[in-house]
């Protein structure tokens, strides 16, 4: 058995509605003039106008900061602590998808501690405390919010960089479920399938535990049984609470377990082809279950148990069943099925399988990943 050291950080407040909750919760934490971070998306939504009404009638001071995309850059995080900076903010607020999450993560490692995003790079490089947070998720995926870790990529070479510390945990993570419904079919897909990819590769890595397993097996239970039919069903209000849970469970799974080489082979994908990261994970983790087969059958088998009503046929093996399922999630999604499809060319494999075994992710997959280990995936998924 795995040993750990788990002590949990944030407060998890989950409900239909809970943002009217927002502003009693900010003040309870003692906010006073706060930053809420939130991407132009979420303006045009109408979800920042939700945010605001409960903390103005707390009484507390906002400035929204917006002046970001997806997948946050050091140029925007820097941008976002000058703009802070000016306003003798007293605490940080993130409202969105990981984007504004780690957006708003990263903002706050600059502004407590000076210097550059890079000086962050790996964990527990943060000397002075961090302004107390709130995360306030609008997509199910990332899992952002139940995670101390910020992804930020290098906006010279677009590389990404996970720069963690236990002051970078939210205080409190607020689940509202109706404030994914008005995200468009496309972010349901792939931030959807990005949290069912985290639950399976967190359930096998080598750095698991009896506590992250339980976080992976509910975390696959709720999004497995629940994705198609947020899918088919985008105003059901119950499949939609399942898949934050399930979104938040794997998120948690990560916290204390990491990933793995599916993550591994997919951020070169973005960093060369703007590949959206779901999307980049569809096309990979059917393969890397595949190449896994031989360390972690048993484990996968496990999964194949909990989903709902589809355990392959008996002349099957454990891992294949388990991989088709993945592909006809991905399906579903209308998510592409391979790397030919999506674009990738060929001759580019060699290059991305080089990039893909220094990713750290890697180090963490239950089956020994390197270089023609990472290659052998690619060419799985590009046919």
């Amino acid at each position: 058995m795995q040993p750990f050291d788990f002590q949990p950080r944030t407060r998890v407040v989950f409900a239909p509605g809970a943002i009217e909750r927002l502003g009693e919760l900010a003040r309870d934490l003692n906010f006073r003039r706060t930053l809420l971070v939130a991407d132009r998306g979420l303006v045009d939504s109408g979800h920042v106008d939700e945010a605001l009404a409960p903390l103005r009638q707390a009484g507390i001071e906002v400035a929204g900061f917006h002046d970001f995309e997806v997948n946050p850059d050091t140029r925007m995080v820097e941008v976002g602590r000058q703009f802070a900076a000016a306003r003798d903010i007293n605490s940080i607020i993130g409202l969105g998808g990981g984007s504004s999450l780690d957006c708003a993560k990263g903002i706050n490692f600059l502004l407590t501690n000076g210097g550059e995003m890079r000086d962050y790079l790996g964990y527990g490089k943060a000397k002075q405390p961090l302004l107390p947070m709130i995360g306030v998720p609008t997509t199910s995926g990332t899992g952002s919010e139940a995670q101390s870790y910020a992804l930020i990529s290098d906006a010279q070479t677009h590389i990404k960089m996970a720069c963690g510390d236990t002051k970078a945990a939210f205080r409190i993570a607020l689940l509202d479920p109706a404030l994914t419904i008005s995200q468009p079919r496309s972010i349901t897909a792939t931030s959807g399938f990005d949290a069912i990819a985290h639950a399976v590769e967190t359930y096998v890595t080598t750095r698991r535990s009896g506590l992250s397993e339980f976080f992976s097996r509910e975390a696959w239970r709720l999004l497995e049984s629940n994705y198609e039919v947020v899918l088919l069903q985008p105003d059901n209000l119950e499949a939609r609470g399942a898949m934050q849970l399930g979104s938040y469970f794997a998120g948690m799974a990560i916290e204390n377990s990491m990933l793995g080489a599916t993550h591994a082979c997919a951020n070169p994908l973005t960093t060369h082809y703007s590949t959206v990261h779901g999307a980049a994970l569809a096309m990979l983790l059917p393969s890397v279950v595949r190449w896994n087969d031989r360390v972690v059958a048993h484990r996968y088998a496990d999964l194949v148990r909990l989903s709902r009503g589809h355990n392959g046929a008996a002349d099957i093996a454990p891992t294949e069943t388990l991989a088709q399922r993945l592909e006809e999630l991905a399906s579903l999604g209308g998510l592409r099925s391979s790397l030919s499809v999506a674009g990738v060319p060929a001759a580019d494999l060699r290059m991305l399988a080089a990039e893909a075994a220094e990713q750290w992710t890697g180090t963490f997959n239950p089956r020994p990943f390197d270089q023609a280990g990472a290659l052998e995936v690619y060419e799985q998924a590009y046919s």
